[in-house]
């Protein structure tokens, strides 16, 4: 039976899954906007730091007033309404409520709100990829330990990545790269959040319209983003990544299994079996023709003669050799496909992508030279990017997640092009997503290298 159909079933049952989510920024609102037109799905609440704010997100996506009326969680459960509320605390204490959205985009609050649903045994999508991109393999293990389903989120591209890896390897196919798009020239890595409009492709009025969060999508831009998603996605499906960072090798759609093989045979990678972003733009600036800016896709092998026949009796795309195709989506709707892994996690029991091993990770590497006592502001901001390094390499280096890199005090000058260990900043111990992330550490470390 497909999704929908069990979602139609629910329906009909009168027993719709419920779910709760929290943040109702931009992706939230996404999401939300598409459940009116969802049968078999309640959102019982929404936990948001504004309600106001998320009234106000609600209203903008077309929601009638009187769906969002209730006064309590009991009323909403009630009424089949939802309950707006400040204090995320109470989701997790409705035993009614089967899911949580991880949805606030701040990796230090996603973990705790992580936790706390793995200990009142709630399922969780987690729409906050920064999180997963520096603790992943621990959340699993936790929501494991605790019988729940911990799942990227579909619409996002890592889970979409990791649906493409997952249809090659279950045809049989060895996969020899997957990815994503990006729009990206090497000084991007320098943008600011007052620089980002221009060189993303937006006008200041068109952000406003949206409104687009400057920050945020100045971490797409600056390089951080494409990093975090690689590593999730490296994480999910045991691809490994550059030795130092991405690569972002230009290229059409059509010319992405040319790009995408081993070095040896015309293309970028190191070895089979790969993470990488394709960028849209020429080194000059000249943009593509039909690039993969927005989409996903993956690259397979054809290893014997009869399958490569088939690739060319099929008219399928291949690089000159015959052996290697790409299979890809150009675009992704992001908060509008949500409901996918909420659907597959309450309804199979199954996640849309989920860390198996620790392959990969994003440490926080200077833009510009650091001087002691300056405070690090994250993720898209103006003093750090995030650099995309095997697991391995990061571990050495002491290396900052970049998810941990806000609010940080330097102790000691960082150049430009730098990347940050341990030693140099003044960080808080005392939260549970660091306490999570060094606690990784220390298991990985005592794990002999293969």
């Amino acid at each position: 039976m497909s999704l929908y159909q069990k979602l139609l079933q629910r329906a009909e049952e009168g027993r719709p899954v419920r779910v709760a989510l929290i943040g109702a920024g931009k992706f939230g609102a996404m999401y939300l906007a598409q459940v009116p037109r969802t049968p078999g799905v309640h959102v019982v609440a929404i936990a948001d730091l504004s309600p106001v704010a998320a009234r106000a997100n609600l209203q903008r996506v077309g929601w009638e007033a009187e769906r969002a009326q209730a006064s309590s969680m009991q009323q909403a459960l009630a009424q089949g309404t939802t309950w707006i509320t400040d204090d995320w605390q109470a989701l997790m204490r409705e035993d009614a409520i089967d899911i949580i959205i991880e949805c606030t985009g701040n990796p230090i609050a996603a973990v705790t709100h992580i936790l706390a649903a793995f200990e009142h045994g709630k399922h969780v999508v987690n729409v906050t990829v920064e999180a997963d991109a520096f603790c992943g393999p621990l959340l699993a293990s936790r929501a494991a330990e605790a019988g729940v389903v911990y799942s990227l989120a579909f619409g996002d591209q890592p889970a979409l990545i990791c649906d493409l890896v997952d249809w090659a390897r279950t045809c049989g196919f060895p996969v020899v790269a997957a990815g994503r798009g990006h729009k990206w020239l090497p000084h991007f890595s320098e943008s600011t959040p007052e620089t980002v409009w221009a060189n993303y492709g937006l006008t200041p009025e068109q952000a406003a319209r949206g409104g687009l969060n400057p920050k945020m999508f100045n971490s797409f831009l600056d390089g951080s983003k494409p990093s975090i998603e690689s590593a999730a996605v490296a994480n999910a499906t045991g691809l490994t990544v550059p030795s130092n960072g991405l690569l972002y090798p230009p290229a059409s759609v059509k010319d992405i299994p040319y790009v995408t093989r081993p070095i040896s045979e015309g293309g970028v990678l190191e070895r089979k079996g790969m993470v990488e972003v394709v960028s849209s733009l020429e080194p000059d600036g000249r943009v593509i023709d039909y690039d993969i800016r927005m989409g996903v896709w993956v690259t397979v092998e054809g290893e014997t003669e009869y399958i490569r026949n088939c690739f060319e009796e099929y008219n399928a795309h291949t690089d000159p050799s015959g052996r290697y195709f790409t299979l890809y989506k150009r675009w992704h709707l992001i908060g509008l496909e949500v409901g996918m892994s909420v659907a597959s996690v309450a309804l199979r029991g199954e996640s849309t992508g989920v860390a198996l091993s620790w392959q990969a990770d994003v440490v926080a590497t200077a833009k510009r030279d650091l001087q002691a006592g300056e405070m690090l502001d994250g993720e898209g901001g103006y003093t750090v990017w995030g650099k995309l390094l095997p697991a391995e390499r990061s571990l050495e280096l002491g290396g900052v997640p970049l998810g941990l890199a806000h609010g940080v005090k330097l102790l000691r000058p960082v150049k430009k092009g730098q990347s940050l260990c341990w030693d140099d900043v003044d960080m808080d111990v005392s939260t549970p997503a660091y306490k999570l992330r060094r606690e990784m550490e220390s298991m990985y470390s005592m794990e002999p290298s293969s």
